[in-house]
């Protein structure tokens, strides 16, 4: 009695906002089921051009009363996504988890810097790449990535505000229940996801997940030690965003506790 459903719901991002975790921490819940990968239809051509049946191939096995979720968070900042997304569902719900913007571009280049060592490409340090000739480099990709309101502009045209759930993810780190139980009602889904679902692994820092009898914690590349940065260098950050985080606040009628 399954089959494969084009997802009724899409995390879109955002990038090191804690897409993975969110995902993971939905997919507790009976009437849910998530798909395994990033898809990257929506964003990148290639796969777009393979078709929808293409897509719903990617998708796991669903009953009927169940929502099948994606998540790709390379959606958020493509141009071309909210219109695509729009022509397959335009009354599809958005997820969208987002964190403190400099954080978040820290996060990004620490997830490079992993890479690269991993790779034995050569690194640079995280001041080094933000700052250029003395000012802040706001070409660099991670910064672009920050600009929330700029990227949710686009997604504001094409849906209406109450189509997209905005997750905290700085408080689903530190308490997962509460953002938890605001998807489940976004969803229209029977309260399921409970705290005994979660215990705190101090090794890690952060929560990890019980259901079904295993317990399982995300994977080690994530919560990764942030570099420590200079702090004349995070006020540069935390200026430039601020104009940003302000009007992204207007967009959404919400205020989060970013610096």
């Amino acid at each position: 009695g399954t089959s494969r459903q084009i997802p009724q719901t899409i995390i879109i991002g955002v990038r090191k906002g804690g897409t993975r975790a969110l995902l993971e921490m939905l997919d507790i819940h009976p009437n849910i089921v998530v798909a395994a990968t990033e898809v990257h239809f929506f964003d990148w051509d290639e796969n777009y051009e393979k078709g929808i049946d293409w897509y719903r191939n990617l998708m796991p096995f669903s009953y009927g009363n169940q929502i099948t979720i994606e998540k790709t968070p390379g959606y958020f900042t493509s141009p071309q996504a909210p219109g695509r997304i729009h022509d397959m569902n335009s009354s599809i719900k958005l997820l969208l988890i987002l964190r403190d913007p400099t954080e978040r571009v820290i996060s990004d280049y620490t997830q490079v810097y992993y890479n690269r060592v991993e790779s034995h490409k050569p690194v640079q340090l995280f001041e080094d790449i933000v700052i250029k000739n003395g000012v802040l480099n706001t070409k660099y990709k991670a910064i672009q990535r920050s600009l929330y309101d700029v990227h949710m502009e686009k997604w504001l045209k094409h849906f209406s505000l109450d189509q997209i759930h905005i997750v905290d993810g700085n408080t689903l780190i530190k308490d997962p229940l509460p953002e938890l139980q605001k998807v489940e009602r976004f969803l229209n889904l029977p309260s399921r996801i409970m705290s005994s679902n979660f215990y705190f692994n101090q090794t890690k820092g952060f929560y990890c997940i019980r259901s079904d009898g295993r317990e399982r914690c995300l994977h080690e590349s994530k919560g990764r030690p942030h570099p420590l940065v200079n702090s004349t260098v995070l006020e540069q950050l935390y200026s430039y965003f601020r104009e940003h985080n302000a009007k992204f606040y207007r967009m959404v009628n919400h205020s989060f506790d970013w610096h």
